[in-house]
């Protein structure tokens, strides 16, 4: 409820509004989670601090975001035109919460991969390229053979430059 020199009248606002902070770290503690899997050594252990910071971060924020009401009274001083409306009665839905519980839980996966991430197998590197690797030399192809043509053009080779 915001008070104004004319009244009280009802204000919501989202979490967006509050901060925008604890969407913004959820992003890059999703994507840190599936990266974690993805690199090895050094990058892992990156990596998970990374996961670990960005839950740190979002319950911060959102529990931050509760006590807050700046936001509140900038957007009834906006709403009303008088900059000195500001918000008397605050109240809450279980949405702060959720969004603290949601950063407790990548908190805890960063702590785990920190913990336990140099012990996880790595992703095979079988299908990166690379020279190590000897290619076959160009087998002949039968011109006459139509397979023989076309299997020449799955290997990447011309057949026409024989």
């Amino acid at each position: 409820t915001a008070t104004v020199a004319g009244g009280k009248f009802p204000l919501t606002a989202t979490g967006s509004d509050v901060t925008g902070v604890p969407a913004a770290l959820a992003v890059v503690g999703l994507a840190a989670l599936v990266a974690v899997f993805a690199v090895r050594r050094a990058g892992r252990f990156a990596v998970a601090a990374l996961l670990t910071l960005s839950g740190a971060g979002i319950v911060a924020a959102a529990l931050t975001g509760v006590a807050d009401g700046s936001a509140l009274d900038e957007k009834a001083a906006a709403t009303t035109g008088d900059t000195s409306a500001t918000v008397q009665a605050l109240s809450h839905t279980a949405w702060p919460y959720a969004a603290a519980a949601g950063g407790v839980l990548i908190l805890l996966a960063g702590l785990l991969a920190l913990r336990y991430g140099s012990r996880w197998p790595a992703m095979s590197g079988r299908y990166e390229r690379g020279t190590d690797r000897p290619r076959r030399s160009a087998r002949p192809v039968d011109p006459e053979r139509p397979e023989e043509i076309w299997k020449a053009l799955d290997r990447g080779e011309d057949p026409t430059g024989a």
